[in-house]
């Protein structure tokens, strides 16, 4: 057994003389650039050089969109309900139900004999009153009347045409048209029933274009105007995309939310879209065409401020460089940097907190691959839209 004990302890002697000399013939140079792999060090780790290793990313250039996102509800160009003046019986339905009207047309007519009966007795007492007029015109002219006589006969005929008018005004509230080129709604009534003064009759809605309300919080204010793009998505549409424009932006903010209501409009030529369909509004603010972007990890918070340490090339290898952040817009995971960094500048992602003493640090960088950057052709966006809805 003692025996054994002895040839475990040499075989274990002599296999950590082979790791260190290994280690000795494979030690990374100062300021050389490696990948990560399996077998890559802690990042935070330090060399017996004295070399700091870190774990780096590439600065990648994107286009970027500047957007904030809201929900809402479509609205159409025009809509109404429509509901009669006066208390009456259904004698007729002129629409079908869906049915296209034009403006003036007749939709329900309620039954209008009484009204009308009370017209034709008014034109009877009007036509009476100026047959009285022009006889006492004739007979004052012969010295038969005095002029009091004509003066009143003229005030009776003006009596006599206002209750025409009040007589034709009754016949015509019992008329109900469309206020408007659209669409019918389902009908609330049928024929023959008795319908109350304000009661529903039927919606019309002119679809020919939408809206879509929606609000967004107040630091926006000074960034929307009338005509800016807003791409609107719906559910009822999945994988549809409407283009539309920011017709108006209300005078006051909501004391309360805080947030100031928008209102966007779009053409709808084909009426796929409908009233009251729940509704996203992506509003663009900005584009940017070369944003120059880097791992979030990459930010170093320190005294209130953000920082990066870019590796840079020393005299005698790579070297940190300690630089003052400006941020742009966010993604997911990702900052842009607005100066001081291009396309394929190497920064350290892991292993920063002992290079922010100070600038020259030597370095060993591992390289992590961040996977291929978006298309051009698909931008990405801002986080400013990837915040739950307002």
């Amino acid at each position: 057994m003692k025996t054994l004990h002895t040839v475990v302890a040499v075989v274990g002697i002599a296999a950590a003389g082979s790791a260190a000399r290994w280690y000795q013939h494979n030690l990374p140079e100062a300021g050389s650039v490696q990948k990560a792999g399996a077998a890559a060090s802690a990042p935070a780790a330090t060399n017996p050089g004295g070399l700091a290793a870190v774990e780096v990313a590439r600065a990648t250039v994107l286009r970027l969109e500047d957007d904030a996102v809201a929900v809402g509800s479509l609205r159409s160009k025009q809509g109404v309900m429509l509901r009669p003046e006066v208390a009456g019986r259904v004698a007729r339905l002129g629409f079908k139900d869906g049915q296209r009207v034009r403006r003036g047309q007749l939709l329900v007519q309620l039954d209008d004999t009484l009204p009308r009966a009370q017209l034709q007795q008014a034109q009877a007492q009007a036509s009476i009153a100026r047959t009285n007029l022009q006889r006492n015109r004739e007979l004052l002219a012969q010295n038969f009347v005095s002029a009091s006589a004509v003066d009143q006969s003229a005030a009776a005929l003006e009596v006599a045409e206002a209750q025409v008018a009040l007589a034709r005004a009754q016949v015509e509230r019992m008329r109900i048209v469309a206020p408007f080129d659209g669409v019918a709604g389902i009908a609330a009534i049928n024929l023959g029933d008795y319908v109350k003064d304000g009661a529903d009759l039927v919606n019309i809605e002119d679809a020919s274009s939408m809206s879509v309300d929606f609000r967004l919080p107040e630091r926006y204010l000074a960034r929307l105007k009338a005509g800016q793009p807003v791409d609107v998505q719906v559910d009822a549409l999945p994988g549809r995309s409407f283009q539309g424009r920011i017709d108006a932006v209300d005078s006051q903010v909501d004391a309360q939310g805080r947030a100031l209501l928008v209102r966007a409009r779009l053409p709808n030529p084909k009426g796929e879209l409908k009233a009251g369909m729940f509704a996203r509004a992506r509003t663009v603010f900005a584009v940017r065409e070369q944003a120059v972007v880097v791992p979030e990890e990459a930010l170093v918070p320190q005294g209130g401020k953000q920082y990066l340490i870019k590796v840079a090339d020393g005299p005698s290898g790579k070297v940190s460089q300690r630089l003052e952040a400006r941020i742009g817009l966010r993604l997911p995971g990702r900052v842009e940097i607005l100066e001081g960094l291009a396309q394929g500048d190497l920064v350290v992602t892991a292993g920063r907190a002992r290079l922010m003493r100070g600038d020259g640090l030597p370095l060993t960088v591992v390289e992590v691959g961040s996977g291929a950057a978006p298309a051009a052709s698909a931008p990405a966006r801002a986080a400013s839209a990837l915040r739950p809805p307002v």
